[in-house]
């Protein structure tokens, strides 16, 4: 049976509209990947101070309500208070480093660079106790001739030395323009709001809201529960290195900072600083600084379980795994974006389930 004509108009209509929608598509993803490559440099911070303003909101809508109304006065008092509770640390880092810088140019300049014989005991021990006592004696001996034989590695440990501060430098540049962002993001709030709150259902439909509110629930927890708690944690140890004049009290607390944030215990930089205090101090001032550094290091223990899962609707051990995780993938952001992941991708899975066990056939027990 031949076919008539009606079948060959079919053809080309469905081929017409076929190549129309190919070429569409094709100009949709070249727009797509081109505002991507333009807006590539700020997405980061873009993200960042996303989650700064999803996280500050509660607090912003109080301020906002003592202030009659005003959002953008709240939102601009919170972006100060942001770059201070920022700036403050790095202050006192900046300055603990030049105090150590002119301590040791004044120790240069008041009698030559010598470095002591090693002592005996060195030489015995096991594995690398020889090597390090051979080198050790060749600088207390000839400092420069030892300086020369290992010049290629110094120039290496510099090399990444001046990269590390370059790294953490162009880190603090974008966690000042992200708390800038953030602060935008805050003025502007409730517009925002209704944007993504109109992608999300147009992306997930009726359940768009719940996972929006899942998401949102679940950077506050992880803001609170892993930053929160290492800004608690390393101020109560700050006020014990301040209170008992440890040298260089700045360093000390950034690096307990630096630890909470990686979920390290602060332990690891308490106990150095427990035994240079029982060595400078008396008894009483090193048995009162090592009950209050002991309490303070081991705060996390506490406040992690009381905040980390706070309002949120999946298991904490979800957030856990999700937020470290994501640090070991991506870095700090991974904080929170693996954190927001996985607990969707759990929620998915709990709906699957809860869907599979509603169309699974009655199985008749008789």
């Amino acid at each position: 049976m031949s076919q008539g004509p009606s079948h060959e108009v079919d053809t080309d209509r469905f081929l017409s509209h076929a190549v129309e929608l190919t070429v569409r598509i094709a100009l949709v993803a070249v727009v797509a990947i081109w505002c991507f490559q333009i807006l590539r440099p700020f997405i980061v911070p873009v993200i960042w101070g996303a989650i700064i303003a999803v996280a500050v909101h509660p607090a912003q809508q109080k301020l906002t309500a003592l202030l009659g109304g005003r959002t953008r006065v709240s939102a601009a008092l919170l972006t100060v208070v942001g770059l201070l509770i920022l700036l403050i640390p790095i202050g006192l880092f900046a300055g603990s480093m030049i105090d150590s810088a002119q301590i040791i140019k004044e120790r240069i300049d008041a009698q030559p660079l010598e470095v002591p014989a090693p002592p005996p005991e060195v030489a015995e021990w096991p594995l690398v106790g020889k090597p390090i006592h051979d080198i050790w004696q060749s600088a207390a001996t000839n400092l420069g001739e030892t300086l020369k034989r290992f010049s290629s590695q110094l120039r290496a440990v510099g090399g990444f030395l001046l990269a590390a501060g370059a790294g953490m430098g162009a880190a603090i540049g974008q966690f000042i323009i992200s708390i800038l962002i953030g602060g935008f993001f805050l003025a502007s709030s409730s517009g925002g709001v209704a944007a993504v709150g109109a992608v999300t259902n147009r992306l997930a439909g009726e359940d768009g809201t719940r996972y929006l509110a899942l998401a949102t629930q679940t950077i506050r927890s992880v803001a609170v529960g892993i930053l929160g708690v290492a800004v608690i944690q390393a101020s109560l140890l700050s006020v014990g290195f301040i209170g008992v004049g440890l040298p260089h009290a700045g360093i000390w607390s950034v690096l307990c900072l630096g630890l909470g944030v990686l979920q390290l215990p602060a332990m690891i930089v308490v106990l150095p600083a427990i035994i240079y205090v029982f060595s400078a101090e008396s008894t009483f001032v090193a048995v009162a600084f090592t009950v209050w550094s002991i309490v303070a290091g081991m705060s996390d223990n506490v406040l992690k379980p009381l905040l980390l899962g706070r309002g949120a609707a999946v298991p904490m051990l979800v957030i856990f795994l999700g937020s470290i995780g994501g640090f070991i993938m991506s870095g700090f952001i991974g904080l929170f974006v693996g954190a927001v992941v996985l607990s969707l991708g759990y929620e998915l899975l709990q709906a699957w389930l809860a869907e599979a066990r509603e169309t699974a056939p009655e199985v008749d027990a008789a």
